[in-house]
């Protein structure tokens, strides 16, 4: 899973994605084995970023369901055990994703 993990964080980082971030979540149990958080600059930004996501997760066999394309702060791409999270700047500073799962 590290490869796909570090490809992903390449990609995003390729296409200028900021404050990439991947959480391991292994060993929480329940929703996925890993997260990936990334902010984009616009709406066309985030775009870019999911799209980006989407590509590298499927050539690596996994399929995916996108939820939130049209929204402005907060897209997700759901691979099962990876979750792609792509935020606007408002939207990571709402959901504070990081903190969340840090503070379990």
């Amino acid at each position: 899973m590290a490869e796909i993990l570090e490809d992903i964080t390449a990609a995003l980082d390729g296409k200028n994605g900021e404050d990439i971030i991947t959480l391991n979540l292994k060993d929480r149990g329940g929703l996925a084995d890993a997260f990936v958080l990334a902010t984009g600059n616009s709406e066309t930004h985030m775009k870019t970023l999911t799209e980006t996501a989407e590509e590298v997760l499927e050539r690596s066999g996994r399929k995916c369901r996108i939820e939130g394309e049209h929204s402005l702060n907060w897209r997700l791409i759901d691979a099962g055990d990876i979750v792609v999270h792509v935020f606007s700047h408002k939207g990571r500073d709402f959901y504070r994703l990081e903190r969340l799962w840090e503070e379990e």
